[in-house]
């Protein structure tokens, strides 16, 4: 580094919803007990503020950190939700407006890979940019050479490593296995609070947004309808909690846009339904702890659902080819249905056979988590002072 300690570090969360907070929070409020460093934690909302002092407050024993909100600036302000329509745009105001403030710090730790325009177009040289991913999933979105250019990867197991090294480029010694902080938070193994008071089965449906992977756009109504004319199982709705911040979703990796649409009444009022389109629940762990089948497509939640292995079936309405491609390893881990019919019997069979693919669920879990007893957060955190202290040299 250009100068010596106190070094300074931020944690920046700069999102539309709450989800990231989880995943990098936990290494900030373990950073702090480090001599040597000011730690502050950035945000660009309140929702997202809150979070965060609500996850550094329960880890006893910690640093001070601080907290400082970010505005986007008053024309991006004035220009609202607009802004966020069908892009990251309000996230890259946000940067635009604070970069001579971000420009302050000697490392950036980030949950996303937005903030890399601070060093690639707003001027920014000086930060360490340290990404820590928000999730563990297979989408090939999380594996673009974009990850070479940070300074540091930390990773939750030798799966996202492998590829991260094979086709995000990211060099062997740039990347590090530190675990999952969010599993720091609240162990992903137990079992949630009950969830309906009638006895059945619970299957939570958990589409993505990603146009092309999500089956909401092709079957999400279907799926809805089918569980409200039938009487043995509750359904929770609760989709990626972005499907519902946004009207128009646009997936530049497929080139492709398509219009959300909404839920319709009858449905929120069904007595076995519960519809939850982005509370707390949908991110915290709640239904992947609480529900008995897993119903999805393409969300990294199926690496959090695994933790206790159960019942997961997979929607693929657009009939994608995806056997041996590993942007969709996730779906050797239950059936794949391209139909509601299929998705049915899928269900009888989840109930007759739950351990059917417990052992290949397990395998996978243990492939994606590195798990040890020092805390995913404590490891991330000693990764983050080697940087400092060894003061690296920036990504090329």
């Amino acid at each position: 580094m250009n100068r010596a300690p106190p070094f300074r570090v931020a944690f920046l969360f700069n999102h539309e919803a709450v989800h990231q907070v989880r995943h990098t929070a936990p290494v900030a409020a373990r950073l702090a007990r480090y001599a040597g460093l000011e730690v502050a934690i950035l945000s660009s909302s309140a929702a997202q503020d809150r979070e965060a002092r609500a996850i550094v407050g329960e880890n006893e024993g910690n640093g001070p950190v601080r907290f400082r909100m970010l505005t986007p600036g008053p024309i991006a302000r004035a220009a609202g939700p607009l802004l966020s329509l069908a892009g990251p745009f309000r996230r890259i105001a946000v940067l635009l407006h604070n970069r001579h403030h971000l420009a302050g710090y000697d490392a950036i730790v980030v949950p996303e890979t937005t903030t890399m325009l601070l060093r690639d177009a707003m001027g920014v040289k000086t930060p360490k940019l340290i990404w820590i991913p928000h999730g563990a999933g297979d989408r090939s979105v999380g594996f673009r050479r974009i990850a070479a250019r940070f300074d540091l990867v930390l990773v939750a197991g030798p799966k996202v490593r492998e590829r991260m090294i094979a086709e995000g480029g990211v060099e062997p010694e740039r990347c590090r296995i530190v675990g999952y902080p969010k599993f720091d938070t609240l162990d992903p193994s137990s079992p949630g609070p009950p969830l309906f008071a009638n006895g059945r089965p619970t299957v939570v449906y958990n589409p993505h947004f990603d146009p092309r992977l999500s089956s909401w756009f092709e079957m999400g109504e279907a799926v809805l309808d089918w569980f409200a004319g039938q009487d043995r199982f509750n359904l929770v709705f609760a989709p990626h909690v972005m499907l519902f911040r946004r009207r128009i979703h646009a997936s530049v990796e497929h080139r492709l846009l398509r219009w959300r649409g909404a839920v319709a009444a009858r449905f929120r009022d069904h007595p076995a339904m519960l519809i939850d389109t982005g509370s707390a629940r949908s991110t915290d762990m709640t239904y992947t702890r609480s529900a008995d089948i897993y119903l999805g497509d393409a969300s990294s939640q199926i690496y959090e659902w695994i933790a206790r292995p159960r019942p997961a079936i997979f929607l693929n309405p657009r009939r994608i080819d995806w056997h041996d491609d590993p942007n969709f390893a996730h779906w050797q881990l239950g059936p794949v249905v391209s139909d509601i019919a299929g998705m049915a019997h899928a269900l009888d069979a989840a109930q007759a056979s739950p351990d059917g693919y417990a052992a290949r669920q397990a395998e996978a879990f243990a492939r994606t988590f590195s798990v040890e007893s020092v805390p995913a957060a404590e490891r991330a955190a000693r990764a983050l002072v080697d940087l400092l202290e060894a003061g690296c040299a920036p990504a090329r």
